[in-house]
C-alpha cells in the first residue's frame, strides 16, 4: 500500500507530489491526461508574491487585496498563510528552474523577478515567465518529478473514492487505455483534479475535461462541497472561440473598447466588475474590443508572445495593428470541496483537496487575479505534508473490493443502455443554459428554469448512453462519464445561487444588487445519507 495518492497531474498534484515525497511518503500520481496537459498551463499572467521588485509592496497589502477581493467570504488566516509563504514560494520555484522573467537591477535570486500588476492588485506584484508563466511552471514541476522518479499513472480516469467507516482508502479507476477497471489503496488520498467551469460547455476557457470529476467523487462519498455558486468570468476570451486572453494583456497596459471606440471601465479592477462591464455593453448591442495597438510590436513580442500567436492563428487578428474582439466567459471555480485548515475533507478523514477542486477559503466570492498559480504552489506543498502526516498513523489495512465491483457493474450497464437520447447534444444544451440563465448576471426567476431543466436532463440520462462499444481508448465512455459528473454538480451550482438572495463577488443576483451581511456566510452542501 502506498503512502499518498495524488490524484490529478497539473500543477496542484505535481507540488503536492513533490512535498510528500521530500517528507518521505511513497507517492503515486494518477492523472486523467498527461501532466502538460493540465489547466496549469493556461494560468498565463502570473504568480503574486509580495517582492516589491519593481514598486514598493508588502505582505499585509497582499493580503489585504485578496480579502477585499473576496468580499467577506475567505478565511482571514487562509488568506495570511498564502500570502506570507509566496516569497518563499517562488525562491522555491526558481530553485527548481522556472524561467521567471528578469530585470536588469544588479541584484540576484528572486529580487531580479520581473512583476506587472493584475486586476484588483494595488502593486505590481505578478512574477511571469513572459506570458507562458502556468506552463513553465508545469513544465519545471513535472521535469522534477520525472528527476526525483516519482511514479506516474497517466490516462487513469477518477470513478470514485474508497470509504471505510469515514476514512479514505485509496479510489477506483478505469484504465483508458484498455479499459480495466483497477483499485488503488492508500493511507492518503490528495485530490487535485481542477475545477468544473466546463459545464459552460462552448462558453469557457477551459478544456473539456473540466467537469469537476474530483469534485464529483468527493460529494458521492459524502464530503462537503461550499461556495458552488461563485464561478469566476474572465472579462477576455476570444469572442468566437472563448480560449484566454491573459489578464497580462490588460496589465502591460491594454485597453478595453466598445465599438463606439469608447473606454468604458478601468481595466484593472477586479475581473468580476470587468466582466459586467463588459456584459452590460453587449447586452446593449455594442461590441467590445481589447486594444494592444498602442503598446507596439517589439513590446508584444517581448512580453506577450503567446497572445500575438493566439490572435493571429485563433481570430486572424494582428494585435499590433488591429482590435482584438472579446467577450466574457466562465474561466474558474471559486468554490467546490469543502477543506479545513489542513485542507484535509470535511466528512472525509485522510481524504484532502488542493488547487482549483478546493474551496481553502482563499478566494472567496472573487479570486484575485495571480492568486491561482500561488495556491497551487504554496497550498500543494502543504497538502502534500499533511498527507504523508496522516500516513504516518493510518492503517496499512486494505479495503475490500466492493466499491470496485459496484463500479464493475456500473460500467457494464453503461455498455449494455440503448442510446436514444445524444448526451453531446445536452453537454452543448446544457453550456448555453448555464451561460444564459447561471452566468455573469442572475435572476431567480430563470435560474429555477434552469434548475428544472437540469432536472428533466437528469431524468433524461437513463436513455442515453454510448455508441462506441469497444473497451480500450473509448473517449465516448469518459464524455459520459464527465457529462454525468457535471450534470451531479449542475443542481449544487444553481441551488446555491438561489438561496444567495444578494450580490457578492461574481455572484451577482438582479433584484439584489448590493450585499447582504445576513448572508456573509458559506453555503455548504453534503449528501444525506439515508438511515
Amino acid at each position: 500500500m502506498i503512502d499518498v495518492l495524488i490524484i490529478g497531474s497539473g500543477g496542484a498534484g505535481l507540488t503536492a507530489a513533490l512535498s510528500a515525497q521530500t517528507a518521505g511518503a511513497s507517492v503515486l500520481v494518477v492523472g486523467k491526461t498527461y501532466p502538460t496537459n493540465s489547466q496549469t498551463s493556461m494560468a498565463q499572467g502570473g504568480i503574486n508574491a509580495a517582492l516589491g521588485n519593481i514598486n514598493e509592496d508588502h505582505v499585509s497589502s497582499h493580503i489585504a487585496d485578496t480579502i477585499k477581493s473576496a468580499h467577506g467570504l475567505c478565511d482571514d488566516d487562509m488568506v495570511r498563510k498564502m500570502c506570507a509563504d509566496a516569497p518563499q514560494t517562488i525562491e522555491w520555484l526558481e530553485q527548481l528552474g522556472v524561467p521567471f522573467s528578469r530585470l536588469d537591477n544588479g541584484k540576484s535570486g528572486k529580487e531580479t523577478v520581473a512583476q506587472h500588476q493584475m486586476g484588483g492588485a494595488s502593486a505590481k506584484r505578478a512574477c511571469y515567465a513572459q506570458d507562458y508563466t502556468g506552463l513553465k511552471i508545469l513544465h519545471t514541476l513535472y521535469d522534477t518529478c520525472l528527476k526525483e522518479k516519482i511514479d506516474f499513472l497517466d490516462e487513469h480516469y477518477l470513478l470514485n473514492l474508497i470509504i471505510k467507516d469515514g476514512v479514505s482508502k485509496g479510489a477506483t479507476f478505469l484504465n483508458i487505455r484498455t479499459g480495466e477497471l483497477k483499485q488503488i489503496d492508500a493511507k492518503s488520498v490528495v485530490i487535485a483534479t481542477g475545477g468544473y467551469a466546463s459545464l459552460y460547455h462552448g462558453f469557457t476557457t477551459n478544456a473539456y475535461g473540466s467537469t469537476g470529476d474530483g469534485v464529483a467523487a468527493v460529494l458521492r462519498a459524502g464530503g462537503a462541497v461550499s461556495d458552488m455558486e461563485f464561478i469566476q468570468f474572465h472579462p477576455t476570451a476570444f469572442k468566437h472561440s472563448a480560449i484566454l486572453i491573459s489578464e497580462s494583456a490588460r496589465g502591460e497596459g491594454g485597453y478595453l473598447l466598445n465599438s463606439d471606440n469608447e473606454r468604458f471601465v478601468d481595466e484593472l479592477k477586479p475581473r468580476d466588475e470587468v466582466a459586467r462591464a463588459i456584459f452590460s455593453q453587449l447586452q446593449n448591442n455594442k461590441e467590445v474590443f481589447l486594444d494592444l495597438r498602442h503598446l507596439g510590436e517589439k513590446k508584444l513580442m517581448e512580453t506577450l508572445p503567446q497572445e500575438v500567436a493566439l490572435c493571429k492563428l485563433h481570430e486572424q487578428v494582428n494585435p499590433s495593428l488591429e482590435l482584438i474582439p472579446i467577450k466574457p466567459v466562465a474561466h474558474y471555480s471559486m468554490g467546490g470541496i469543502d477543506v479545513d485548515y489542513a485542507l484535509e475533507v470535511n466528512g472525509i478523514k485522510g481524504c484532502f483537496a488542493v488547487g482549483e477542486c478546493s474551496n481553502a477559503k482563499v478566494h472567496g466570492a472573487n479570486r484575485l487575479g495571480g492568486n491561482s498559480l500561488l495556491e497551487i504552489s504554496a497550498f500543494g506543498k502543504f497538502a502534500g505534508e499533511n498527507a504523508y502526516k496522516h500516513s504516518i498513523y493510518a492503517s496499512s489495512k486494505s479495503a475490500d473490493d466492493k466499491q470496485l465491483q459496484e463500479d464493475k457493474a456500473y460500467i457494464e450497464t453503461i455498455y449494455k443502455k440503448e442510446n436514444r437520447i445524444n448526451f453531446y447534444e445536452k453537454r452543448v444544451s446544457l453550456g448555453k443554459l448555464f451561460y444564459q440563465k447561471v452566468g455573469i448576471v442572475r435572476e431567480n426567476k430563470a435560474l429555477h428554469l434552469a434548475l428544472e431543466e437540469v432536472i428533466s436532463v437528469q431524468v433524461a440520462l437513463t436513455q442515453m448512453g454510448i455508441e462506441d462499444k469497444h473497451q480500450a481508448n473509448n473517449s465516448n465512455l469518459i464524455d459520459f462519464l464527465e457529462f454525468s459528473n457535471a450534470l451531479l454538480l449542475a443542481p449544487t451550482i444553481i441551488s446555491s445561487a438561489i438561496a444567495r438572495d444578494e450580490s457578492r463577488g461574481a455572484h451577482f443576483k438582479v433584484g439584489f444588487e448590493e450585499e447582504n451581511k445576513d448572508l456573509q456566510k458559506h453555503i455548504v452542501l453534503q449528501w444525506k445519507k439515508e438511515q
